[in-house]
């Protein structure tokens, strides 16, 4: 039974997310980013970890790509250098804050998986359209398709839901009609 409570829960904040970031002709969560342009990052500070393929940019960081913009505490970018920095990775932390035109997701991590054009992220998530709003413990973004997964915290790490008892919770705003 336990199997199918986290079933439920989870098949609940797939259709709580869709319902939050609506149809595909309304556009949903960052569906058609350009995940080809270039990304810029500016911080405070950067140290570079050559010989592990990486670089760590601290305070105040603010990466964007396209439309998109992601800030946080402290970004670590992880790329290869086969005839030139290709960046394969980027793990934020410390109050991320994810933007695009439409929506606006907050949480503590973020991984970025540039290959496999994938946004995660963790940690009292809160995810934004307009005036509605879910929060949950996980949010995947599939940024080919669109399409947006919350889940609530059941099974997750201390302290990654935004719910006391585990669940997704979200706020929705309807049409205001007259009598």
């Amino acid at each position: 039974m336990t199997g199918m409570k986290s079933f439920a829960r989870t098949a609940g904040a797939g259709m709580l997310v869709l319902a939050l970031m609506g149809s595909q002709a309304n556009g949903q969560a960052l569906r058609g980013h350009n995940t080809n342009a270039p990304v810029d990052v500016a911080a405070d500070r950067i140290e570079v970890q050559d010989r592990a393929d990486r670089a760590i940019f601290s305070g105040d960081v603010v990466a964007r790509q396209g439309d998109m913009t992601l800030s946080a505490a402290r970004l670590t970018v992880a790329y290869s250098d086969a005839g030139g920095i290709q960046i394969d990775r980027l793990t934020a932390s410390g109050g991320v804050l994810l933007r695009s035109p439409s929506e606006t997701a907050r949480g503590e991590y973020a991984i970025y998986d540039l290959n496999n054009r994938v946004i995660t992220m963790l940690g009292g998530v809160t995810l934004t359209r307009g005036e509605s709003r879910v929060n949950g413990a996980r949010l995947v973004l599939s940024l080919d398709t669109g399409r947006a997964v919350l889940d609530g915290g059941a099974g997750a790490a201390p302290g990654t839901t935004s719910s006391e008892d585990g669940r997704v919770t979200g706020t929705f705003t309807v049409p205001q009609r007259t009598d």
